[in-house]
């Protein structure tokens, strides 16, 4: 089949610029496969060859590739087959998946969408159509990834916020019992103190360390945990026995 993809510089898009991906094509037509390689090579990418689905699957759950292009009728698995594995797959959700098909009709498209597809191409496939193809691909992976980074790194953001408001809660309402149960401590050490102030010394002891022991207990049963406002802007998670929400 000849070739009419463009140049690099025709779509203003050179492999040095490109991303670098490898992608799964899986086709049982050695001309397809061929005009595929050529495609994704324009771009940078690497193609894994596939001629059955059966093979496309296990070349899938080995590399793990951003893009798939499958052909809708291939021996072993068709195309809708591996598309519904590759869905099903753990890390099969970030993958974008091309099916070229030769079938016609709106059953199909919809058949070829409920199957996890992203896109759609019929034949007969030109090379520009495929290049435009994999710019969309290119366009949209590179999309999902910045939005998963900026998803995680919000997710890490807001942990650390929770970390630092879970610090400040167990500082504020822990310190000030510990103070006094290490201040009581310290006078019993002196043995300077009457039998009264003893009994004194050790009953504050005792309260103390169980206020320190009920804030434990209600942050480990916090149902609906919320942050107050603390000092210069900052906020804490609220410990107080009205706001942990336990029982």
């Amino acid at each position: 089949m000849e070739s009419t993809l463009k140049s690099p510089e025709a779509d203003d898009r050179s492999p040095e610029n490109a991303p670098d991906l490898r992608v799964l094509v899986a086709d049982d037509d050695p001309v397809m496969l061929a005009m595929y390689r050529e495609a994704l090579h324009q771009f940078g990418h690497e193609p894994l060859c596939a001629s059955t689905g059966t093979e496309a699957i296990a070349l899938f759950e080995e590399e793990l590739p951003p893009l798939v292009i499958l052909d809708i009728e291939m021996p072993g698995a068709d195309g809708m087959e591996v598309c519904r594995r590759i869905r099903a797959h753990p890390k099969g959700g970030d993958t974008f998946i091309l099916v070229v098909t030769g079938r016609e009709g709106n059953d199909t498209l919809g058949t070829v969408l409920d199957a996890g597809a992203d896109d759609f191409l019929g034949k007969p496939v030109t090379a520009d159509q495929l290049q435009a193809r994999v710019v969309i691909a290119d366009r949209n992976i590179a999309q999902r990834r910045a939005r998963k980074a900026a998803e995680e790194a919000l997710a890490r953001a807001q942990w650390l916020a929770g970390i630092g408001e879970t610090s400040l809660a167990l500082q504020h309402e822990i310190n000030n019992p510990l103070t006094s149960l290490l201040g009581n401590a310290a006078l019993l050490q002196t043995r300077d103190y009457t039998a009264l102030e003893e009994r004194e010394f050790v009953e504050a002891m005792v309260e103390q360390a169980m206020r320190i022991g009920a804030v434990v207990q209600r942050l480990s049963s916090l149902k609906d945990p919320k942050s107050v406002s603390y000092i210069r802007g900052t906020r804490m998670l609220d410990l107080s026995p009205r706001g942990s929400g336990s029982s």
